[in-house]
């Protein structure tokens, strides 16, 4: 379509009476005032009234048949009570529109626009007394007022109704608010008293509500009791866990019942100025639910926030435990950690040996998982700690902290006394990691070779201090593949902690009827408890150990040079490189390879830490902004006090920090 000014176009369709049902009129009037100035339009049509009488009748023929009702019971509400299948449909309606009926507003908007959003965004700049007075000179400032528009705009509430009533009724979505059980239904009731509204403008059309109306006022209580029995079932998923469709059900019950508030607020009219205002309104809600329709961010900002609430919250919890306050935590952290690298320095070994063993690539691909597996899950259930595994724990508990805080340079200092506690006892776990698998690789591969009389590391070890190489190596893009599984990990944790709530599942077992008839009651509740400590846990550390040692075998067969390097394993690692060199390395590759062990661990750290805490944030809706106040505040608590992010010192905050982090950890009686 050639660009057109607006009085070309209303010269080329109106100069005469043009009953056309077209709407390629409008849609290059569109596009003509959009690129004048839109004064000349009220301008041109207060000294052309026959062309201005013409054109506000031919607005009124296209818009007299067209149903709206789509408009407001569809566009951007969700449509499906599925994630992914809403994703699809949306994606799909991207690149493939919806073919809609074309006697339709719906169809009428999509055909006239192109851009929805610029559209909707030109007419909000319009000055509002400049949009009033168009309105009034085409004649149709006060059609919230006709009988069909009316009729359109409670049929809409209606639909929502019936529609809000069906999902709330669900079994799984009303355990979500026990504390309704003992009052009346909100949704039915706003059903009934819409229904009501809808038979009283049968017999009287031309019923009019006021906000004094009893009517909207039982209309508005009844909304407002929906949206809370929503709040209150978003709040209770902390205690009683949710699953997608569950967020997505209350998603979509929120938008609806908001949606037919939002439609009452247009019936309401106190003075002849309302007429205007909710004339005008409706025009605008009209477009802004539409350009919204299809947005994909809006589905992921809405569907997963909750989801990743959920997961942080669960990970918070096991996160708090890994922060120390005084230097009985700070030893037992380091006694812990230890403990680790003594395994850690075990599975190098395996990992080198399997490697000798004859077998296809997915052969070497399991046994690796296994090794990794199995370790890191001997790892937690023995109490020890891999230092890696701290941050995407403890950033959870981090966010919670500083969310519940508030905002204020007091507040920020005292978090930076919390970071301090936190790095300090990343540092000291890393410390005990590498302190211990280093000599116990060492160790292990002597013994070996002293067993055997067979220096087995002799093969291995140019490749290994060569994996130590950042220059000949992809040392940091690994460490960071490490601290991405990391991030992974600590999400799944937290979303088995999540559906172990939600689907009561120590419960069950507690109270299965087989398992205590074979086993007893006693052992019943022994299981049930000791699932819900552990099985999160083993779970996301056998995931973890499965990520990393299948990385560089399918990297391997897609013909990609990944693979995954860890601080600890770096540290067994760099032992059986030196031990296969029988310990004749120049100083450059000892001493490059000694720091890279340290790089490899900063960027594991990194990488995890920032991951999580960029989801912990986004969960809790905390300000972005923010963040750089937050980082110069923790750089001037460092320049102040550099040796408390490295060992255990009295603080003035100590006090403060140990309640900020017991008060992140939920209490048994709302885990249960």
């Amino acid at each position: 379509m050639t660009s057109k000014n607006f009085k070309t176009v209303l010269s080329k369709y109106f100069s005469f009476e043009n009953d056309t049902k077209s709407l390629d009129p409008l849609a290059e009037f569109l596009e003509g005032i959009r690129k004048s100035d839109f004064k000349d339009v009220l301008t041109y049509f207060r000294a052309n009234d026959e062309q201005k009488n013409h054109f506000s009748q031919y607005i009124r023929n296209i818009f007299s048949e067209r149903p709206f009702n789509l408009s407001l019971t569809e566009a951007n509400i969700l449509s499906e009570n599925s994630f992914f299948s809403e994703l699809r449909k949306r994606t799909l309606n991207k690149f493939l529109p919806s073919v809609e009926h074309d006697q339709t507003v719906w169809y009428l908007i999509d055909n006239i626009s192109a851009r929805p959003k610029k559209d909707l965004e030109y007419f909000h700049n319009i000055p509002e007394n400049e949009l009033d007075e168009l309105l009034q000179l085409l004649g149709i400032s006060d059609f919230i007022r006709n009988e069909k528009v009316k009729s359109e705009l409670i049929f809409s509430m209606n639909i929502l109704s019936w529609r809000v009533t069906g999902m709330a009724l669900e079994v799984d979505v009303v355990r979500m608010a026990p504390e309704y059980r003992n009052f009346d239904n909100p949704f039915l009731a706003l059903q009934n008293e819409l229904e009501a509204l809808a038979e009283e403008f049968k017999i009287n059309p031309k019923l009019q509500l006021s906000s004094k109306d009893s009517r909207y006022k039982q209309i508005k209580i009844y909304t407002e009791q929906c949206l809370d029995f929503v709040n209150i079932s978003f709040k209770n998923s902390s205690k009683y866990g949710i699953s997608g469709k569950i967020n997505q059900s209350l998603l979509k019950i929120r938008q609806q019942t908001t949606r037919i508030f939002e439609i009452a607020n247009l019936l309401v009219i106190d003075s002849q100025k309302d007429d205007l205002l909710k004339s005008k309104q409706l025009i605008f809600n009209i477009l802004s639910y539409k350009s919204h329709k299809n947005n994909i961010a809006e589905l992921f900002n809405d569907s997963t926030r909750l989801i990743s609430h959920l997961i942080t919250n669960h990970t918070a919890e096991t996160g708090s435990h890994y922060i120390t306050a005084n230097r009985k935590q700070y030893m037992s952290m380091f006694y812990k950690a230890s403990g680790g690298g003594i395994i850690v320095g075990a599975l190098c070994v395996l990992k080198m040996l399997y490697g000798f063993m004859p077998g296809s690539d997915f052969f070497h691909a399991f046994l690796y998982a296994m090794n990794y597996a199995m370790g890191f899950v001997m790892i937690y259930l023995m109490s020890f700690t891999l230092a890696t595994k701290q941050p995407a724990m403890t950033a959870a508990t981090m966010t919670k902290v500083l969310s519940e805080q508030g905002n204020s340079q007091k507040n920020y200092t005292e978090f930076a006394d919390l970071v301090s506690r936190l790095f300090r006892s990343q540092f000291i776990a890393f410390v005990g990691n590498v302190l211990l698998s280093f000599p116990i690789a060492l160790a292990i591969i002597y013994g070996l070779d002293v067993f055997f009389s067979q220096n087995l590391a002799v093969e291995r070890s140019d490749k290994l201090l060569k994996d130590l190489d950042p220059f000949q190596s992809k040392a940091i893009l690994h460490a960071s593949i490490a601290g991405f599984y990391l991030f992974i990990s600590g999400i799944i944790s937290g979303n088995i902690a999540n559906n172990s709530v939600f689907y009561q599942i120590p419960d069950r077992i507690a109270k299965n009827l087989t398992i205590k008839r074979w086993f007893g009651g006693k052992f019943a509740r022994s299981l049930s408890k000791y699932y819900a400590k552990n099985w999160a846990g083993i779970i996301s550390n056998f995931w973890f150990g499965v990520f990393l040692g299948a990385t560089a075998p399918i990297g391997f067969f897609f013909g990609l040079d990944l693979d995954i390097r860890h601080i600890t394993f770096a540290a067994g690692n760099f032992a059986l490189g030196l031990y296969g060199k029988d310990f004749s390395v120049d100083s450059y590759t000892f001493w490059l390879s000694f720091l890279t062990v340290f790089l490899i661990g900063f960027f594991n750290f990194a990488v995890s830490f920032g991951l999580s805490m960029f989801l912990a944030f986004r969960s809790r809706k905390l300000n972005l902004g923010e963040v750089r106040d937050i980082y110069r505040e923790i750089f001037r608590y460092f320049l102040r006090r550099p040796l408390s992010f490295f060992i255990p010192m009295r603080s003035v905050y100590d006090r403060k920090s140990d309640a900020l982090i017991s008060n992140s950890i939920p209490t048994k009686s709302e885990d249960h």
